[in-house]
C-alpha cells in the first residue's frame, strides 16, 4: 500500500508544470502576431512606384545620417536611368551576382530562404543572406540594414507586395537605379560613370562583372581599383552570365 501512495503522489508533478509551458507558449504566440500585425499595417504603399521613379530611398536618409552624426558632409550622386539604357551585360551580371532565379520567383526565393534559416539555426545568429534582388530592393527603399525578425517579415512582406503590383522589369530598374554603389555613389549610372568614365548603356562585360561583384560590400570594394578578392569574384560572374539573361524590352513590362 505504501507503495501505491508513492506512486499517486508523485504523478501531480508534470502536470503542474504544464500551465507555465501553456503560458509562455501563448505568449510567445501573443508576441509574434502582434508583431506581425504591426509589421503589416506599417506597410508602405508600393502602388505609386509602377510610374513614379523615388528620388530617395531609406539607405540614402541613413547615410545622411551617419554623415552628419561624423560632422561631415554627406555625398550624393544619383542618376536615374530607364531600363532600356543599361547595358545588357551589366544586367546579366547583376543577376549571376545577386539573384540568378529572379524570373522565376515571386519576390522571395524559398528555397534559400530555407538554407539560410538552417545555417542561422546550426550557427546560432544571423549570418547567411538569401534575400532576393526584389527583397534588397524593399530593404533599400523602406528599412534599414539591421538584421533582426520584424524587420526581416517586412521585408518579406513589401517584397511580396512588390511583386503583386510591379513587374518584374520594373522592379530590376528600380533596383539598379537606387542601389548603393559606393560612398554616396547610388544607381547604376552614377556608378558607371564615376568609375569607368562611360554612361551605364556603354559597359561591358568586365566592367559590368566588377560592378556587380562590388554590390557584396559597396563601400569598400572599388570597381576602378579592383582587390585579389573583386576580380576572383568578376571571373566567377564572367564565366556564368551566359546562363542568364534579362527579358527583351518587346516583352511588353516597359
Amino acid at each position: 500500500m505504501a507503495q501505491v501512495a508513492v506512486k499517486r503522489s508523485a504523478r501531480p508533478t508534470p502536470r503542474a508544470g504544464r500551465p507555465g509551458v501553456l503560458r509562455w507558449v501563448g505568449g510567445a504566440v501573443a508576441i509574434g502576431f502582434a508583431g506581425a500585425c504591426y509589421a503589416y499595417l506599417t506597410l508602405p504603399d508600393v502602388r505609386p512606384l509602377a510610374t513614379a521613379n523615388p528620388a530617395h530611398t531609406a539607405f540614402m536618409e541613413l547615410r545622411e545620417d551617419e554623415a552628419h552624426d561624423a560632422g561631415k558632409p554627406a555625398r550624393k550622386t544619383h542618376r536615374w536611368v530607364s531600363y532600356r539604357q543599361i547595358s545588357p551585360h551589366l544586367k546579366r551580371a547583376v543577376l549571376v551576382a545577386e539573384d540568378a532565379a529572379f524570373w522565376q520567383h515571386e519576390g522571395v526565393d524559398f528555397v534559400e530562404l530555407q538554407k539560410s534559416i538552417e545555417t542561422d539555426w546550426a550557427r546560432g545568429q544571423l549570418v547567411r543572406g538569401a534575400s532576393t534582388i526584389t527583397q534588397q530592393l524593399a530593404k533599400n527603399l523602406y528599412l534599414s540594414p539591421t538584421r533582426n525578425p520584424v524587420r526581416k517579415l517586412r521585408e518579406l512582406i513589401i517584397a511580396r507586395r512588390l511583386e503583386a503590383e510591379l513587374t518584374k522589369s520594373r522592379i530590376f530598374e528600380i533596383y539598379l537605379n537606387v542601389i548603393e554603389w559606393g560612398d554616396g555613389i547610388y544607381g547604376i549610372e552614377a556608378a558607371s560613370r564615376e568609375y569607368f568614365r562611360t554612361p551605364a548603356s556603354a559597359l561591358g562585360p568586365e566592367e559590368s562583372a566588377l560592378l556587380a561583384a562590388a554590390i557584396v560590400n559597396p563601400r569598400l570594394l572599388n570597381p576602378a581599383r579592383p582587390t585579389a578578392r573583386l576580380k576572383r569574384r568578376q571571373q566567377l560572374i564572367l564565366r556564368r552570365m551566359g546562363a542568364v539573361a534579362p527579358p527583351g524590352e518587346a516583352a511588353g513590362e516597359l
